[in-house]
């Protein structure tokens, strides 16, 4: 069996007992048992008997469209909130003309009861349609996030080698544009952070090769 293993942040690789190539179709399980046939790429190490392969999903599933089906979750769930809180809104108001005349309870008169449940029954849906009204944009805030993140590359997909090669030309012109005097030095470790960035980008891009290439 075939089961995944964690290598980099956002990476995992395939962890097999038998060699395969690259290009082979292979299933995967999860921890929790679900397959997922995937496609290898590279032999990245061996290690105790074990071959471990860089991978992506055949279904062509990523990190990319995890973070859509969590924006398009939230934004029903939004709409859900939503609807609850125009509901409770308008059950409110079901009695707005007699609330309005301002009458005030007639203690002892038999219509106090009534009266002071429909004031009870309005504050609480009242402040349902407002608890509601809060999940709705807080719903609609995390799918603006996730939205965001749809368009997100990382280690874990083969266009990484392309996104990384371009930012490490990015932070190379930066860092000898900051040591030229191109760009202003807006702090004392203006030069180092830059430095740091081109560093990191070399990290990255040769690991991204290492995966994919």
């Amino acid at each position: 069996m075939n089961t995944y293993s964690k290598f980099v942040p956002n990476v995992f690789l395939a962890k097999c007992s038998e060699k395969h190539e690259k290009g082979d179709t292979i299933e995967v399980t999860t921890k929790y048992g679900k397959e997922n046939e995937s496609v290898v790429f590279n032999l990245i190490f061996e290690k105790d008997g074990f071959y471990y392969y860089s991978i992506v999903r055949a279904d062509g599933f990523n990190v990319q469209e995890w973070a859509k089906q969590r924006a398009e979750r939230r934004r029903e769930w939004a709409a859900s909130a939503e609807q609850k809180s125009k509901e409770y809104y308008n059950a409110s108001n079901k009695d707005a003309d007699f609330l309005s005349l301002g009458e005030p309870i007639k203690v002892g008169h038999h219509s106090e009861a009534r009266h002071r449940k429909i004031i009870e029954q309005a504050n609480n849906n009242m402040g349902k349609c407002v608890e509601f009204s809060d999940k709705a944009e807080a719903h609609e805030s995390k799918a603006k996030y996730w939205e965001k993140r749809a368009n997100t590359i990382n280690l874990s997909m083969p266009e990484s080698v392309e996104y990384y090669e371009y930012k490490l030309e990015v932070a190379k012109e930066y860092h000898e544009g900051v040591k030229s005097g191109k760009y202003p030095r807006s702090h004392s470790y203006t030069l180092t952070y830059a430095k740091k960035e081109v560093n990191e980008m070399q990290k990255n891009y040769d690991l991204a090769k290492r995966l994919w290439l």
